[in-house]
């Protein structure tokens, strides 16, 4: 247990701080703190008192990088390599973003809301956002079907469209419309529903789990733990979960995305956390309702 946080590490997991990890590899905290700004990179565990917490594979990268450097590599590219090389820490894009973002709200809602939510950030995504990545999950291939009109005309406007399913009708091989990557059986994401827009002029990300225990539950009715965020950061996190899930299941303009992904998202000024705590509000009130 850390005693400044009170908190204990996950099970199996090396809780190191960033003072650790700097005598570990060589570096100041003050440029560790520079990289993660700059370039995305070491991404920490935050704890709930905000504390920054890194692992051994933390270390291995960080070493990576600097041998990389002393090779002639820029920083950056090193970084970007390092970053590629490393596998999704989780195969889940709601418990991604819930590991690294503890601070985002969490809502139970029914699968319609989460439907006028998914179109309301696509509509969103393909008025606004300039060439975005794209990622949906759905779930079942059969869920998929009705939105299929919508994801290829997103597709259209995206420079990467990507959506997962448990498995595709004989028109998976269509020329238009997004890329199909079909989940494993074993695959966490078969129970999540998920919607992510990552562009530079606009980001948007939903995620939800389907809570067990609902096989007699009419589909629309059917209830999931969501969160959702507009924050560049934890966006990217969510693409780059997305892109190497996609990786994995064989899709190979994945293997770019996730060297694409690896850089931190430009700089710009996130949403007023004002107006994501308004929104949780009236979505609530709307899954209440509906």
């Amino acid at each position: 247990m850390d005693p400044d946080d009170g908190i204990a590490p996950p099970a199996g997991d090396v809780a190191l701080t960033i003072g650790d990890l700097g005598e570990r590899t060589g570096l100041s905290p003050a440029v560790l703190r520079m990289w993660e700004t700059r370039h995305g990179f070491p991404v920490p565990r935050r704890l709930a008192s905000g504390h920054r917490r890194y692992t051994e594979a933390d270390v291995d990268l960080v070493r990576q990088v600097l041998r990389r450097k002393e090779a002639g590599v820029r920083l950056e590219i090193a970084i970007a390599e390092a970053q590629a090389s490393q596998a999704p820490s989780t195969p889940s894009i709601f418990a991604g973003l819930r590991r690294k973002h503890p601070t985002l709200a969490t809502h139970r809602l029914r699968k319609s809301t989460l439907i006028a939510l998914s179109w309301a950030i696509e509509d969103e995504c393909c008025a606004v956002a300039e060439t975005p990545v794209l990622f949906g999950a759905f779930q079942r291939g059969d869920f998929y079907a009705p939105s299929a009109p919508r994801w290829t005309e997103l597709a259209r406007v995206a420079r990467s469209a990507i959506v997962f399913a448990d498995h595709w009708d004989g028109s998976a091989a269509d020329a238009v419309g997004p890329i199909r990557a079909t989940l494993a059986e074993d695959a966490p994401l078969r129970r999540e529903w998920a919607v992510v827009c990552d562009a530079v002029d606009s980001t948007a990300c939903l995620s939800a789990w389907e809570l067990p225990g609902q096989t007699d539950v009419p589909d629309r009715q059917r209830i999931f733990e969501a969160v959702w965020t507009v924050d560049p950061v934890a966006v990217r996190d969510a693409a780059r979960v997305a892109a190497h899930l996609a990786a994995s299941a064989g899709v190979l303009a994945a293997q770019e995305l996730v060297a694409e992904l690896a850089d931190a998202p430009a700089p710009r000024v996130s949403a007023d956390p004002g107006v994501t705590a308004l929104f949780n509000r009236v979505v609530a009130y709307v899954d209440r309702l509906s």
